[in-house]
Parts: C-alpha cells; structure tokens; sequence
C-alpha cells in the first residue's frame, strides 16, 4: 500500500536561490530550504515555476535538488518537479531525483506544442518507467494549454506509481472532479493560493503553492483551522492571504522577485529572479515593505 499521508498538508513550492552573479547558489539554497524545516511545513516542492524551473538548465536543476536533499532529504516530503521541453531532459531529471531519494515526482504536460493526449500520456509515462517512483499529475492549464481530463486521469491511474494530481486550474470544482471519477483513491493538492481555503473544503488532501514559502504561517494556521473544522476561522485567514498576495501582483516586479525581497528581512539572501521575469524596482520597495508588514500582522493575530 502506498503512504499517502506523508503527502497530506502544508508544501511550499521552493524558490530558486541565486548568488549576486545570478548563478544557481548551493549555500542559499541549503539555507532556504533549513528555514522550512524550521517552519515546520510538511515538506517541498521542488523545481517547479516557483523554482524557475523553465529558466535554467538540466545541470543547474540538479544542483538545486542536490542541495535540498543534502539538508532536508529524509526529514520532510521531497516532490521533484521533473518536466522539461524534452522527454529525454525529463527523464535525467526523473531518473537523478529517483537515484537522490525523494518521495515523489511531478510533472507538467508538454509545452509549447499542442499535442493529442496519447502523447502526452507517453511523456509522462516515460519519466515514470524511468524512475519507477511516486509520481504526481501537474494540471495548470492556464500556462500550459492543456486541460486535464478525467479520460487521461484514469489511463494514467492504472499505473500503480501515479498518485494523485496537483491542481492549479482556477475551478476548485475540478479538485472535486477528480476525487469523484478517479479509479482508485488519489491525493489532490490545491494550487491556486488564492483559493487554498475553498480547495481544501472542496477535497484537496493538501496544497502545494508558490506564495507558501513567504509566508508558511498562515497557511499552516489555515490548514489547522480547517482540521478542527473551525471554517470561518480559515476564511479569515484565507481573506488575509488573498489581500496580500493582491498587495504583491500590483508591483512591476514578479512576484517572485518580491517575495524574495520581503523574505530578506528573515535574513535570508536569494538573489533576484531570472530573466526574463522582472526584478524589484526602486518604485517596488513600498509593495515589499507593505507586504511584509501585512504578513507580520496577520501572523501576529492568527499564528
């Protein structure tokens, strides 16, 4: 029987670390990656969007892997997100985050091309005959085109190492859609941020999500409120979460770039983001110190 527990709660989706030079830095990222440890959330998604994943090479997702597992492996739940243009860069990826040990892996659809569901079950299936691991379906139809059916779903569900999927289409109906015509009993994360609260209520095990790792304290408390079915407690924090994640996106920045930088005043040094996203002007700083003072009072009233 597969342990599904381990993938029920709290998973920040994890931050590439740059040095000043805007290389891959292995000292940050151990350093990011203790720091959630500390927090106390149920593990990490790593090499995802969040990661930057689709802006750096195959060597430099390794590095960032390598060094995630050399503090953390072990000691939270490890999700790799494997997916590259190419199934043969897929499959490295797959194969050296089997042979580092981590629970699972994930993966999104083919990009760029649209291609018929036949193909993208043979590049998934690839990477998971490679690595013969856990693997979770990424379903993000708004970056990457393709809209998860439960057709493809159930196809991909009689392999026994497909788990579950990460959803991060915007109707939290399909979290309930797939808990209902799955062939067997999966995990569902919620994506969306925005939306965690209205996920979980709807059947989603767990989230997994970019804005987590700047602010893991509420949706911790969330969560909790949730599991003590205290709903209008997580409403309230959910309220809170969606105002300031609506405080970041009105930055010239990305978003990344700003929780980076509020993320600086808990000592830890990131780097900025890879281009072509947008690093944090001048005229962004107002953003980051509000954001950090919306995050340090609703931690202080909930958490």
């Amino acid at each position: 029987m597969k342990n599904l527990e381990k993938y029920k709660g709290i998973i920040p989706a994890f931050y590439a670390c740059y040095d000043d030079n805007g290389d891959v830095s292995p000292e940050r990222t151990q350093k990011l990656a203790q720091y959630y440890l500390d927090k106390g959330v149920k593990g990490l998604y790593v090499g995802g969007s969040s990661g930057e994943c689709i802006y750096q090479n195959i060597e430099e997702r390794k590095v960032i892997l390598e060094n995630v597992m050399e503090v953390v492996g072990n000691k939270m739940t490890i999700i790799a997100h494997v997916a590259a243009p190419s199934t043969r860069d897929s499959i490295e990826l797959a194969k050296h985050a089997a042979n580092l040990g981590v629970d699972a892996l994930a993966a999104i659809p083919p990009i760029y091309f649209t291609l018929p569901e036949y193909s993208i079950e043979e590049y998934w299936t690839e990477m998971i005959q490679a690595a013969k691991i856990d693997f979770i379906i990424y379903n993000i139809p708004q970056t990457t085109g393709y809209a998860l059916t439960s057709n493809l779903l159930n196809k991909m569900l009689e392999n026994e190492n497909v788990i579950g999927v990460k959803n991060s289409s915007m109707p939290v109906q399909d979290i309930l859609t797939w808990k209902l015509n799955s062939k067997k009993d999966i995990i569902v994360f919620n994506g969306p941020d925005e939306q965690f609260v209205g996920g979980r209520i709807m059947g989603a095990d767990g989230g997994i999500g970019g804005t987590y790792g700047v602010m893991p304290e509420l949706f911790l408390a969330a969560d909790k409120a949730i599991q003590n079915s205290n709903i209008s407690l997580a409403t309230e924090i959910q309220f809170e979460i969606t105002n300031i994640i609506f405080e970041m996106v009105k930055a010239k920045a990305n978003i990344y770039a700003i929780m980076k930088k509020v993320l600086e005043k808990d000592g830890l040094q990131l780097g900025g983001v890879r281009s072509p996203l947008t690093n944090v002007t001048d005229e962004d700083l107002v953003i980051v110190n509000n954001v950090s003072n919306m995050i340090t009072s609703a931690i202080n009233k909930y958490c």
